[in-house]
């Protein structure tokens, strides 16, 4: 028999073969040395189903069918294998495979490029320029690469350090780093991450301490821990369980955030913002209610809802939306109240109230109460005061020289 060629159906124990190597359908190689090793100096041909009861060490693999190496695979130019499985019981290297269904490696992986049809399974460890995988890829170890597409799910157990994913369904990863994210359906990270960009079609879970860049969500968003960040956009839900920190938050739904939140930017929800803790920004524009130990606002604030907070609401500019309700008091340079809304004490320069609207305390410089408005407090001011018809005052309005608690926003 050639020293070449292994016949179909046979077995055979081999050292270093010079040249190529051709391996006949279920075939069966064995290696020589401790650990046992076969060493090709060209090419190793496959025709199927062929197993090496070793390691295994040579320039090029071309194979078919079902392929399964009881060693180490090291290839230092290309894998190919067309139609079949490539299993690997021990570490691969190599510069590119590409296997028309799927390969698994039971311990650590270690490519520039790799192209695989159904699924990349990885036990240990996986370093790679780039991974392309049509179906599933699966890692129990970390993974180190610059590009993965992968068409339906990822799931790494370890931390990852990913320049760039994209993936069509769901990833899930146990934190570390990935620069972008663009994912179809969900991504998940088990624990803390640093990444640039997420954009995710459907839902994201962040676990841990996570700081990054901006994050564009078409569903929801629920971090179990802190999230520093810069731009955050969300269609429906966004919850944080912990701390908020960043420069815009804009949410179609509702904003829950256990602890503080502090924006550089704008807080922009379309439903309801609950923040546990003290919410800290230059802009509020909420369409529903908004829930604060306090909120303070450079610029302004503007709530079509409700509004409750412990400590108040300041701002340069205060406006409640019509039959909104105020508990809580606010403090700004001027507060425009919209008919039918119902607030409590109000400390400003100027102030407007709308008709049918009814407040408890009123302090400021300049004070226009609409028609049919019900002040069920005291009533101070220090420059003016227009009425319309059909007020009602508990008590008599007083002109004073200063303001009784003194006028401050209490930054």
């Amino acid at each position: 028999m050639p020293q070449n060629t292994v016949p179909s159906r046979s077995t055979a124990t081999l050292n270093i073969v010079e040249g190529d190597l051709k391996i006949g359908k279920h075939a069966v190689v064995k290696g020589t040395g401790t650990p046992p090793k076969v060493t090709v100096s060209g090419t190793v041909n496959f025709e199927g189903d062929c197993t090496f009861e070793c390691s295994l060490f040579a320039e090029n693999l071309d194979g078919e069918d079902d392929i399964t190496i009881k060693g180490d695979l090291d290839i230092k130019n290309r894998v190919n294998i067309e139609g079949g499985h490539l299993t690997v019981e021990g570490n691969m290297t190599t510069k590119r495979v590409d296997a028309d269904r799927s390969i698994t490696v039971n311990k650590n992986f270690k490519v520039e490029e790799a192209d695989v049809g159904g699924k990349l399974q990885v036990n240990g460890t996986s370093t790679a320029e780039k991974i392309d995988v049509g179906g599933t890829f699966e890692a129990k170890g970390e993974v180190k690469a610059k590009n993965i597409d992968v068409g339906g799910s990822v799931k790494i157990e370890a931390k990852v350090d990913i320049e760039d994913i994209d993936v069509g369904g769901s990833v899930s990863v146990n934190g570390g780093k990935i620069g972008k994210v663009d994912v179809g359906g969900t991504f998940v990270s088990n624990n803390s991450l640093e990444f640039e960009t997420i954009d995710v079609g459907g839902t994201v879970k962040l676990v841990g301490k996570n700081i990054g860049g901006n994050i564009d969500v078409g569903g929801s968003c629920k971090v179990e821990g802190d999230l520093k960040f810069s731009n955050i956009d969300v269609g429906g839900i966004i919850e944080i369980s912990g701390s908020a920190d960043g420069v815009d938050l804009d949410v179609g739904g509702r904003v829950q955030v256990g602890g503080n939140m502090k924006l550089s930017g704008k807080l922009d929800v379309g439903g309801i913002a609950t923040i546990e803790g003290e919410l800290t920004t230059q802009d509020i524009d909420v369409g529903g209610r908004l829930h604060a130990k306090k909120a303070t606002a450079n610029a302004k604030v503007s709530v079509g809802g409700s509004i409750e907070t412990v400590e108040g609401v300041h701002a340069s500019y205060v406006r409640i939306g019509r039959r909104g309700e105020v508990k809580g008091p606010i403090k700004a340079d001027e507060a425009m109240i919209s008919e039918k809304a119902r607030v409590e004490d109000v400390y400003a320069k100027i102030i407007t109230i709308e008709r049918e609207a009814r407040a408890r305390n009123l302090y400021g410089e300049r004070i226009r109460l609409e028609s049919d408005c019900h002040i069920y407090g005291e009533v101070q001011y220090t420059e003016s005061l227009e009425t319309g018809h059909g007020i009602t005052f508990t008590k008599t309005p007083q002109k004073v020289d200063r303001l009784t608690p003194q006028f401050a926003r209490g930054r």
